[in-house]
Formats: C-alpha cells, sequence, structure tokens
C-alpha cells in the first residue's frame, strides 16, 4: 500500500514536471501561473500550493530533478575519463527540457536576477557542476593542485562545448570532447596528456 502511494506521488511530481516544462515553452517565464500548470496537469491548483508558493519554485524543482550528478571515479584513477564523460553527460543534458527552462531563465536574467541566484544554487548543491565537480574531487583527494583549479579552469570545457556548438551548429564528437580535455583542460591544471 504504501509502495502504491509512494509510487502515485512520484507519477503526480513527474507529470507537474513535465506540465511547468511545456507551458513554460508555450508561453514563456513572465506569463507562467499556477493555474496554467496546474490546468496543463489535469490537477487542482491547490494540489501545487501544498509544496510551492509560486511557479517559479515549481520551475526550480522541475529542473533540480532532471538536473545530472556526475559520478568521478572513488579512487580518482582516471581523470580524463571521468572530464570527458562529465561533457558527455553535460551535452545529453543539454537535450532535456529543462536545458531550455535553463536558457528561459538566464535569458530574462536582468528581470529575474533572484531566479537566476536560486537557479544557480541548484546547480552548486552537491557540487553539481560538469567538469568542475570532477576537478574539485580530484584536487580533494590530493591528485590536482587545488590551486589549479579555479574558476576559469572549471568553466573552460564548458565553455569550449558551447563555443563549439555555436560555431559550427552540432554537438562536439566524442572526439572533440578528448581534444577539448587533452588540449585545454588538462593542461591547465598541469598535466600533459599522453
Amino acid at each position: 500500500m504504501a509502495g502504491r502511494s509512494r509510487r502515485r506521488g512520484e507519477e503526480l511530481m513527474a507529470a507537474l514536471h513535465e506540465a511547468v516544462l511545456a507551458e513554460l515553452d508555450e508561453v514563456g517565464l513572465g506569463r507562467l501561473t499556477m493555474e496554467g500548470i496546474a490546468r496543463r496537469a489535469g490537477t487542482p491548483k491547490t494540489t501545487l500550493y501544498r509544496r510551492w508558493s509560486a511557479p517559479e519554485e515549481v520551475l526550480l524543482d522541475a529542473i533540480a530533478a532532471a538536473y545530472p550528478v556526475e559520478q568521478p571515479s572513488p579512487a580518482a584513477d582516471d581523470l580524463r575519463g571521468d572530464l570527458i564523460a562529465a561533457l558527455r553527460l553535460m551535452l545529453e543534458w543539454s537535450r532535456h527540457p529543462t536545458a531550455r527552462a535553463v536558457r528561459s531563465i538566464m535569458i530574462e536574467r536582468h528581470r529575474h536576477p533572484e531566479l537566476v541566484t536560486r537557479l544557480y544554487r541548484v546547480f552548486d548543491r552537491a557540487g553539481r557542476r560538469f567538469t568542475a565537480t570532477v576537478l574539485q574531487h580530484y584536487a580533494r583527494l590530493g591528485h590536482l593542485d587545488p590551486a589549479l583549479v579555479t574558476p576559469v579552469v572549471e568553466d573552460i570545457g564548458e565553455a569550449l562545448v558551447f563555443k563549439i556548438a555555436f560555431d559550427t551548429g552540432e554537438e562536439p564528437s566524442t572526439e572533440r570532447l578528448a581534444e577539448i580535455v587533452d588540449q585545454a583542460i588538462l593542461p591547465a591544471v598541469g598535466i600533459r596528456p599522453g
């Protein structure tokens, strides 16, 4: 009985997350409402108000639920592989509807700066920042000099992935991700690959 109730709760949560993302795609951030989300999910809006007080909270919850968590090797024995995997994970997530939601928030950051601040808290929870997570993990275990793991170095891989996608209109291949790791990230932390 408890398992069935939990499953129903998870299904409702998934439906609400799907509804807020679809509603955002259709009406935009400025016109997102609890009523629209509830209507799209086929549930009374009181269901939403039991958990959230504003549509932006539903949206952030949907983003948090779908945002991936990196899993660097516990022994910290494959930095190159873990960095490539982190960039691949970022690309996989970039195809998810929550990535479009993040873009919507960032585009309107001047109108909703508090929402951007809260969005970054979602990203930072448990260190969920792709290559930054990997680099910090290796530095914490003594495999990298922590002084070399700067904010700029943490962002190199993601920045290059976005630049390549912007320049070519296509996602970088796995080979291209390996080049980013070998030619930019590893040298930045004092490692010569190969």
